[in-house]
């Protein structure tokens, strides 16, 4: 089932890339006491991915932190290409890069993707949610193949523009 707003977040391991360096930690840790955008892409250094959807949170960090939100991307990928998307990709410190290798956490938010049909195995489906120390507040899921109402301009124009 997927998550819902006014549910909690689970709590799971994740790899988190932050300004380059690598860490383990707990999803608890990560949303505890923060007010956090996370979204998810089906793939890093995927077309649209790389294109259009990190490249907009990018663009939009500032924007964000501006109004006490912290910004998370989420893949279903290990922490080495997590780490190397975030390099290509000029990531600034503090958007956290969260690799999410066995997609444990995609699964329990019931947002997985099956992409056994393009070769990419189980991934993220496109989605961005707002949580509020762990509790979801705002969830949006792209339709198959569409990139509408997750991109940073969508979300941010959600929060009041």
């Amino acid at each position: 089932m997927t998550i819902q707003t006014g549910q909690t977040l689970p709590d799971l391991p994740l790899a988190v890339i932050d300004d380059g360096e690598k860490e383990n930690t707990t999803t608890g840790a990560l949303f505890a006491g923060r007010k956090v955008v996370m979204f998810a892409v089906p793939g890093a250094f995927t077309p649209t991915c790389s294109e259009r959807h990190l490249p907009g949170y990018v663009a939009a960090f500032d924007a964000f932190r501006e109004r006490g939100i912290e910004v998370y991307c989420l893949s279903v990928n290990d922490a080495f290409v997590m780490q190397a998307w975030a390099k290509a990709q000029s990531v600034p410190p503090g958007l956290k890069m969260l690799a999410d290798g066995n997609a444990e956490f995609t699964r329990a938010l019931g947002l997985e993707l099956d992409g056994s049909a393009y070769g990419l195995g189980l991934r993220a489906r496109r989605f961005a949610l707002y949580a509020d120390d762990g509790v979801v507040k705002w969830l949006a899921i792209e339709a198959p193949g569409e990139f509408r109402v997750t991109g940073a301009e969508a979300v941010l124009s959600a929060f009041g523009g």
